[in-house]
């Protein structure tokens, strides 16, 4: 297949174009700077120039390719109603150029998206929280579309912790705040988040493409849940600093959306994703991914 990649530069989508590549695809990948286009090149892909608003190369990638990954998305947790609405009309502009061809499209999301309190499984609804980080929009939309324009869109849910050397995610976020503010700082002893390798995470979206079914929803979740209470306790022990729990009022301060993120519990299964897919995650997790990568 020739794929064409949205965030092809990106810590993920350059792990799937490699994975893609060593397995026969093409990749075809779109890059906005030519710091990116260097990077897509370097993966062994093709690249096109464009960004995730414009709309136009998106709609000839999708044109040009057998199948698409959506992986690009604007990471500002300061205006996120915008990049929520850029991720939608990218959506549709690619749903358009595909329309009636049956190619697959995924497009990424995350499992932090479904309902929490419980350990949740590709069944589980998403929680349709009506406040600023409305992604969850983004699933809807592609099953709308899926149905309504007769391709073959999924969706894959990643985990909060995507890890691996060069990770500039919720982990290494966490290592950095630490060091800044003097103490790793964490707002519920009992929140738990999945994690998962990024080139287990590759494996997963190369067979989804190859293997993944029309209204398909995967998750890409290697460990189940991993206590953020854990996580940061293992942070201060590196840096030899206090790990504490306090409250969303007094981390907001310094942490900002990430104390808010923090308090959310998400244990996620991926047994289905396994099973439908044949996944076997393979790599490292994140605590001993951590201490080799993340503390340099």
């Amino acid at each position: 297949m020739r794929v064409f990649i949205t965030g092809a530069s990106g810590f993920i989508g350059s792990a799937a174009a490699k994975e893609l590549i060593s397995h026969g695809h093409q990749v075809l990948g779109l890059a906005r700077s030519d710091a990116s286009a260097d990077t897509v090149t370097k993966a062994g892909a093709e690249v096109l120039r464009g960004h995730l608003e414009d709309l136009e190369a998106l709609k000839k990638g999708a044109k040009e390719s057998d199948a698409i990954l959506h992986l690009g998305f604007i990471h500002d947790f300061s205006d996120m109603p915008h990049n929520t609405a850029v991720d939608r009309a990218a959506i549709n502009a690619m749903a358009d150029a595909i329309a009636g061809s049956g190619k697959p499209l995924i497009i990424a999301s995350g499992s932090l998206m479904v309902a929490k309190g419980a350990v949740a499984t590709e069944d589980s609804e998403i929680s349709r929280d009506p406040g600023p980080y409305d992604r969850w929009r983004s699933e809807d939309l592609i099953l709308a579309l899926t149905k309504e324009k007769n391709f073959r869109g999924m969706i894959v849910r990643f985990a909060p912790t995507v890890h691996g050397a060069g990770d500039k995610g919720f982990a290494k976020i966490f290592v950095d705040m630490a060091c800044k503010n003097g103490r790793a700082l964490y707002t519920s002893a009992s929140a738990r988040w999945p994690g998962c390798h990024r080139l287990d995470a590759a494996v997963l979206l190369r067979l989804a493409l190859e293997k993944g079914k029309s209204g398909g929803i995967y998750h890409s979740t290697a460990e189940q849940g991993i206590l953020l209470k854990d996580t940061l306790e293992l942070i201060g022990k590196r840096l030899n600093l206090p790990a504490e729990c306090v409250s969303v009022q007094e981390a907001a301060q310094s942490l900002g959306f990430f104390a808010h993120a923090m308090t959310m519990d998400n244990p996620t299964s991926s047994e289905k994703t396994q099973k439908e897919l044949g996944w076997q995650p393979k790599e490292v997790g994140l605590h001993e991914d951590m201490l080799a990568h993340y503390f340099d």
